[in-house]
């Protein structure tokens, strides 16, 4: 007869569904919530209620936010002549953490992956399209060095290049196959410089 007390087996299944968390990190996990006082377990499961409820799309930069605009769409003294496109809100604070980068971003929230049925109508291409006016003068491609991220920014360059506004490729500090939201702060600093046009 196995050990199976079922409201810690469905916890640690749900701790689980999270990527990169293998059972023993479940377990962990679990363990660590049962450990601690209710009071302390409510605020967790509210915060992500909360979370949950309250996290949208920025109505200009798809970006995670809030309220109506993210905090980078309402920064007064951000250069709107540049926007760096990524693939993903992790990206925004990879980026943001340097302080280096004085523009604004776009969310992709994803890449064109034909093998896993993502297109460019998945994406946020049409609002990334619907932003480039006049006032925008560069557009950086700052999506992951991957066959994807490689796709993806090939795309999105022979959309806006016709459009007159020059489309720049971040450095290759970053390796290939690698991820932004890991990279550290001097090699996103050195991509953002070392920036190409496509």
């Amino acid at each position: 007869m196995g050990y199976n007390v079922l409201p810690l087996t469905r916890l640690i299944e749900q701790f689980e569904r999270i990527p990169g968390v293998g059972r023993k990190s479940a377990q962990r996990m679990a363990f660590y919530l049962l450990n601690q006082p209710p009071e302390r377990a409510k605020e967790f499961a509210d915060a992500i209620l909360d979370a949950s409820r309250n996290i949208k799309r920025c109505a200009v930069c798809q970006n995670l936010t809030d309220a109506q605009l993210c905090p980078v769409c309402q920064a007064p003294g951000r250069d709107k002549s540049i926007i760096c496109v990524v693939s993903d809100p992790r990206d925004v604070i990879a980026f943001e953490r340097t302080r280096e980068f004085k523009g604004l971003y776009h969310v992709l929230h994803g890449l064109i992956s034909p093998m896993d049925g993502v297109g460019p109508e998945e994406l946020t291409v049409k609002e990334l399209l619907a932003r480039l006016g006049p006032e925008v003068e560069e557009v950086v491609m700052a999506t992951n060095p991957t066959v994807e991220g490689e796709a993806t920014a090939m795309y999105l360059s022979r959309l806006i290049k016709p459009m007159g506004i020059r489309v720049s490729r971040l450095a290759y500090g970053i390796p290939v196959g690698g991820n932004l939201e890991y990279a550290d702060d001097v090699t996103l600093t050195r991509a953002l410089e070392g920036r190409n046009e496509m």
